[in-house]
C-alpha cells in the first residue's frame, strides 16, 4: 500500500471514529498532495508525499515558534497536535551520528574541501537522505563537515 493510499484510508477512518481535528490534518495533507500533483501533472510517490509532509511539518513548527512568542498557547497546541498527526506518516529517522556519518562518508567521496563546495556536497546529500532525515540537521553536519 502507497503511502498515500494509507493517508486515504486514515481519511475515512477519521471521518467513522468522528475526529475532527485529525480529520482536518489530514484532509489538509490531501489537499496539498493533489495541489503539488495538478500544478506538476505527475502522480506523487512516496518519496514525493514525504518532502510535502517535510514542508507542512516545517511550517507548522514556525507557526508554533510564532504563537508561543505572541503567547497564544491555544493556537500553538493546536499546530503541535497537527505535527504529532503528520509525524506518524514519516518513515524512521536517522540519528545525529548516522546524519553525520553520511555526510563525512559523501564529503569524501565527492572530495570536498570547504565550505564553497556546499552546494555540491548538498546536492548529493538531498538525493541519498531525502525523507530519511531532517535537513535542518543534514545542513548544519555538512557545514561542521567542511568547516574541519
Amino acid at each position: 500500500m502507497s503511502l498515500k493510499d494509507q493517508i486515504t484510508d486514515d481519511m475515512k477512518n477519521a471521518m467513522r471514529a468522528k475526529q475532527a481535528d485529525r480529520l482536518g490534518t489530514i484532509r489538509l495533507l490531501l489537499a496539498a498532495i493533489k495541489q503539488k500533483e495538478v500544478d506538476d501533472r505527475i502522480s506523487l510517490d512516496d518519496a514525493g508525499v514525504i518532502s510535502i509532509i517535510d514542508k507542512l511539518i516545517k511550517q507548522r513548527k514556525d507557526a508554533v515558534d510564532a504563537y508561543m512568542k505572541a503567547q497564544r498557547t491555544d493556537l500553538a497546541d493546536k499546530e503541535s497536535a497537527e505535527i504529532q498527526v503528520l509525524n506518524a506518516y514519516l518513515p524512521q529517522r536517522l540519528s545525529n551520528e548516522e546524519i553525520i556519518a553520511a555526510v563525512q562518508a559523501i564529503v569524501a567521496s565527492l572530495g570536498a574541501k570547504g565550505p564553497g563546495d556546499m552546494g555540491k556536497v548538498m546536492g548529493a546529500v538531498k538525493t541519498q537522505l531525502a525523507g530519511k532525515a531532517d535537513m535542518a540537521l543534514v545542513s548544519q553536519a555538512v557545514k561542521s563537515a567542511l568547516s574541519s
